[in-house]
């Protein structure tokens, strides 16, 4: 009866948008989706899934991205953004964006495994595609999988209960 209980628990606090962060890029725990009525914009902390690509079978496979719900089996990401349709995006030893550098954006030419990270090249992100970043230095971001489809986007990422070990 317990698990009954848990199980229509989850499921509840999924349908209504709750999410539960175990990953460093943003504090830990209880997240909400909160539906975006408009198109995304800069700073905007989002909730998105990823393309299906090579590049995102590639993390996955590497152990970068959780397993979820979203299109290819992972989780959806949690971070913002930071250029959208028409920005330049200049990706060398950090990111800039029209000419501002975006602090802590720098690259790492490795992982915590010690296995090579090949940064996205620099350019114009097209329409229908933003940029996205976070803060902690191991993110694995669009520094490294370059621009998303804006099709992807769940929602705006809420912190209901969370911290920051």
């Amino acid at each position: 009866m317990a698990a009954l209980v848990v199980i229509l628990a989850i499921g509840t606090g999924l349908a209504s948008g709750y999410r539960i962060n175990l990953t460093p890029s943003e504090p830990l725990g209880l997240w909400r989706i909160i539906p975006l009525h408009r198109p995304a914009a800069v700073d905007d902390l989002l909730f998105i899934c990823p393309p299906e690509t090579a590049a995102m079978r590639a993390a996955r496979a590497r152990g970068y991205l959780r397993s979820g719900s979203c299109p290819g089996g992972v989780a959806p990401l949690i971070k913002t953004v930071i250029a959208v349709a028409g920005q330049n995006v200049e990706i060398s030893v950090s990111v800039s964006v029209d000419g501002w550098r975006v602090s802590s954006s720098s690259l790492a030419l490795r992982d915590g495994k010690g296995r090579p990270l090949t940064p996205s090249p620099s350019g114009i992100v097209p329409p229908g595609y933003v940029f996205l970043h976070s803060a902690f230095p191991g993110s694995y971001d669009s520094r490294y999988f370059g621009p998303v489809p804006a099709s992807g986007i769940l929602g705006l990422a809420q912190e209901v209960f969370t911290y920051v070990p």
